[in-house]
């Protein structure tokens, strides 16, 4: 019931409802049930928030799904290594998880993520989409991929980073000031990590978490829990 052919290229299409989903990472088995529950219409546009693949057991599956269900999908920073490789067939940017990935992909799963955007504005509710986050006081508009899509913490020098690379410094999230609402993962905690701008939807599937929905504009939480543990990190 949940599988969608959606026409979204269509001229002045107006979804009614946003559901955006956070990082998947080959949990194909918690995806399909959170869809089964969210039950998402044709109306509806569905935004897969990046990092669909990788850790988990079926990316593949994942990227099938994504497909069938005409989601948006946006690119993570494990979908940017991938596109990489793709451009320059310099294997050094690979890691090993990475390696298992695309020894499966075929063609169209190489232009599926090849074509993913790197954000998503949505101004009729002035909501941006994106994978890891943005520097703030700066246009996001101007930012590029790799701080986009691996930014957790702003150093003291004002240079993103990922939480593992310093300490005691400040969530990019925390000094977000908007205007606009920002929707986003790439940082996973058990919990939803919510700010009066932004929100933060990867809650660790793939470690044993919940995979999390949230429907915009009633900002409503749907999740659900995952059937194992699949990585522990």
């Amino acid at each position: 019931a949940w599988v969608l052919l959606v026409n979204f290229a269509r001229p002045h299409y107006m979804p009614t409802r946003y559901i955006a989903i956070g990082d998947i990472h080959g949990c194909a088995f918690e995806l399909e049930k959170l869809l089964e529950k969210l039950s998402p219409a044709a109306e509806d546009r569905l935004v897969f928030l990046g990092d669909l693949v990788n850790k988990g057991p079926q990316s593949m599956r994942v990227l099938e799904i994504a497909r069938r269900c005409g989601a948006l999908c946006l690119l993570g920073n494990h979908e940017l290594r991938i596109r990489e490789y793709r451009r320059s067939r310099n294997l050094s940017v690979l890691k090993k998880e990475d390696l298992s990935t695309i020894s499966h992909m075929g063609p169209q799963d190489w232009d599926f993520i090849d074509a993913m955007p790197l954000t998503h504005y949505a101004p009729e509710i002035d909501t941006i989409f994106v994978h890891g986050g943005f520097l703030p006081n700066t246009d996001w508009r101007e930012q590029p991929a790799e701080v986009v899509t691996r930014i957790q913490v702003i150093d003291r020098l004002g240079r993103p980073r990922k939480r593992n690379e310093v300490e005691g410094c400040p969530i990019w999230a925390d000094k977000w000031e908007g205007p606009s609402f920002v929707v986003y993962g790439h940082t996973p905690r058990m919990e939803v990590y919510e700010t009066p701008t932004s929100i933060c939807l990867d809650t660790a599937c793939v470690m044993g978490g919940k995979l999390t929905a949230l429907i915009l504009p009633e900002k409503k939480i749907v999740q659900v829990r995952a059937k194992q543990i699949y990585s522990e990190g």
